[in-house]
């Protein structure tokens, strides 16, 4: 027989309830907007590393979003000043201690803002939700993506060879097997080697390797070097926050999908409709803006001690 209860406490019922209020307070002391967009869209992300859901809608193909980036987008380039979403989000396949394929997203963007000004945001934001972890401005650090880097492993992840980032992946994480990509090995090394000694508190690591851009544009750093104008925002070792100082461009944009399209059929992994409407909508002018998303059912996790995210959810994919 089917066990029909929630996984959730009632406790954290209640604990859930109660940060959605304070999310809500937060933003609109800050005169930010809330909005709601859809969930279900023609078109979806290109990203390969990112599995959309399929819907059918009178008999015609749909996707559950995997985030609500691309209609508030649109709305930032339609006037909307910044904005917000507190809604669920879609990602087929991820299920384990810290995924379930629907999930809560806060996401917001910040016209006017850079990557280094929605950090201090975000900071102020997790500070004020996780006071006992994040007492002071000594809970929290920001660091380059290279400098996490040349600190755990002494290498410069823009720079090293292939050949270097395998024999330290096989050397840290004991695998013996090929690969031809950096940024599988860079993944691998930060999830296996660097995020387990990322520490109690906030770290926020910053300027990812341009090859890692996504949706953020790209700059050249201090050091001259190309970088991603993106940050992630870990606590107690738990990623938490990918923010990104907005790609602008509707050309490079296009490029992107396009480069995505062609890494996913060299993977074998069916390409998606790209989303001209985000095209046209970037043609016709986004403001300088920041954004970021925010894994809400995470930060419960860790507001109320859970280890699993079953925990914080009244009914995981398990009990749907």
């Amino acid at each position: 027989m089917s066990d029909w209860r929630p996984t959730a406490s009632l406790d954290n019922v209640r604990a859930r309830a109660q940060l959605n209020t304070q999310l809500r307070a937060f933003f609109a002391e800050r005169q930010v907007l809330e909005v709601e967009v859809p969930l279900l869209a023609r078109a979806t992300v290109t990203d390969p590393h990112i599995d959309s859901i399929r819907a059918r809608q009178a008999g015609k193909s749909l996707f559950l979003q995997t985030s609500p980036e691309f209609f508030m987008k649109r709305l930032l380039c339609a006037g909307s000043g910044a904005i917000y979403s507190l809604s669920k989000a879609f990602r087929n396949g991820e299920s384990g201690r810290r995924h379930n394929p629907e999930f809560t997203m806060l996401e917001w963007y910040r016209p006017g803002f850079d990557d280094s000004r929605l950090m201090d945001e975000v900071s102020t934001l997790l500070q004020q939700l996780l006071p006992e972890r994040l007492p002071n401005a000594a809970a929290i650090e920001r660091i380059s993506y290279r400098a996490l880097f040349q600190r755990h492993l002494d290498i410069d992840p823009h720079t090293a060879t292939l050949t270097a980032l395998q024999a330290l992946g096989r050397l840290h994480c004991e695998l013996d097997w090929q690969d031809d990509s950096r940024d599988v090995w860079l993944d691998l090394l930060m999830t296996h080697v660097i995020e387990p000694q990322l520490g109690h508190g906030l770290v926020l690591v910053f300027d990812y390797p341009e090859s890692q851009a996504a949706l953020a544009r790209v700059l050249d750093d201090t050091a001259g070097q190309r970088v991603a104008k993106r940050f992630e925002a870990y606590v107690g070792g738990m990623e938490l926050v990918n923010g990104y100082w907005e790609l602008t461009d509707a050309l490079e944009q296009a490029k992107r999908f396009d480069a995505d399209d062609s890494q996913r059929k060299a993977m074998g992994i069916e390409c998606h409709p790209q989303d001209r409407h985000l095209l046209n909508a970037l043609a016709a002018g986004m403001p300088e803006t920041a954004g970021v998303a925010l894994g809400v059912d995470r930060l419960l996790m860790l507001m109320t001690g859970s280890g699993v995210i079953d925990d914080v959810l009244c009914f995981p994919i398990g009990r749907c």
